[in-house]
């Protein structure tokens, strides 16, 4: 090649603009790889923007705190209502709204100042005994003598548990829950401990009638995901989606929210949008068998034949703010002993 030419190729490749560095999205979670992974891909596929995943199975907040300013974190999801409201009140996370957000996502599962969203839904409820015919039951009845030596559950400190006596003391106050919860404690047919799904276990095996456990477990052990084993565990029982006697069916949620440093802000809001969309709830639905939190998305068959779930209209955040006298509850009752 000529000199002049090589060197007005030269000139020519300097003055092009380098290509352009891939948008990208830094996501602290401390969801499973397995159930969050297919949303990221799709997330990626559909927009082009690539997610950066720091998988946490506990410490979310610490490390974040931690960080401080120089956290690369730009979304930060987790499960549980009580482990969103504690990241925005230490001040990690920044408001993020969008009409895409607000058109998706009811009032009372996201907070008021856009500190945090609910993505997914999973429902409190009652496995039941196949014989029994049970087909509705409120939260209250759970305390009813006649289900004395019948009810299994897991410990009353384990944090689903502690969501639920929130709940009952945000309808009822505190000492109709201490009531409640003795009269709870009175049925139990062993004492209060194990997994839900060792409830379904229990139920199979004839210790007790009835129990308080997860939605989503019933369609993880439908789907034989678990093993025949617990196929067999959910074989023998019905789920039933209980309701509060002056509401609805008590949920929690998997959320995110905007951390409070984002170096990538616009990606973390376009994430979130994402995934209140059908195409994200359907994965939702499919991959971990949680109630969609968008009004009309699909759910999954092995947990939709049990009716429509209308879960509670009580503000999560003042459910939330009830979980210390929840657990100052269970302690004093001596409900895990």
């Amino acid at each position: 090649m000529p000199a002049p030419t090589r060197f007005a190729l030269a000139a020519a490749l300097a003055l092009a603009p380098l290509p352009a560095t891939a948008a990208e999205v830094n996501l602290y979670t401390t969801r499973e790889p397995g159930l969050i992974r297919p949303l990221l891909d799709a997330f990626t596929e559909s927009s082009g923007v690539v997610v950066n995943t720091i998988f946490l199975k506990d410490g979310l907040l610490e490390r974040v705190a931690a960080e401080g300013a120089s956290s690369p974190a730009d979304l930060l999801m987790t499960v549980d209502i009580g482990n969103l409201v504690d990241i925005a009140d230490r001040g990690l996370t920044q408001p993020a709204t969008s009409p895409v957000l607000e058109a998706a996502i009811p009032a009372n599962l996201r907070a008021a100042d856009g500190a945090w969203h609910a993505l997914s839904l999973r429902a409190r409820t009652v496995y039941a005994d196949k014989d029994l015919g049970l087909t509705a039951i409120t939260y209250e009845e759970l305390a009813d003598p006649k289900w004395k030596g019948q009810i299994c559950i897991r410990a009353g400190q384990h944090p689903y548990n502690v969501s639920l006596i929130a709940a009952y003391i945000a309808h009822h106050g505190e000492a109709a829950a201490e009531t409640w919860l003795k009269g709870v404690k009175a049925n139990l047919a062993r004492r209060a401990g194990g997994g839900d799904r060792d409830v379904a276990r229990d139920i199979m095996a004839g210790i007790c009638r009835i129990g308080v456990g997860n939605s989503y477990y019933v369609g993880l052990m439908r789907s034989g995901k678990g093993g025949p084993d617990q196929q067999k565990w959910a074989d023998a029982i019905r789920m039933v989606l209980p309701t509060f006697a002056s509401g609805g069916t008590q949920v929690n949620v998997s959320g995110a929210a905007v951390a409070r440093h984002a170096p990538h802000r616009a990606e973390a809001v376009k994430l979130l949008e994402f995934l209140v969309s059908p195409e994200a709830q359907a994965i939702y639905a499919r991959a971990n068998y949680e109630y969609p939190v968008v009004a009309g998305a699909a759910v999954d068959p092995l947990i939709a034949e049990y009716g429509d779930l209308k879960p509670d209209t009580l503000d999560l955040v003042a459910v939330a703010r009830h979980r210390k006298a929840a657990s100052q509850l269970a302690e004093r009752v001596g409900f895990d002993d």
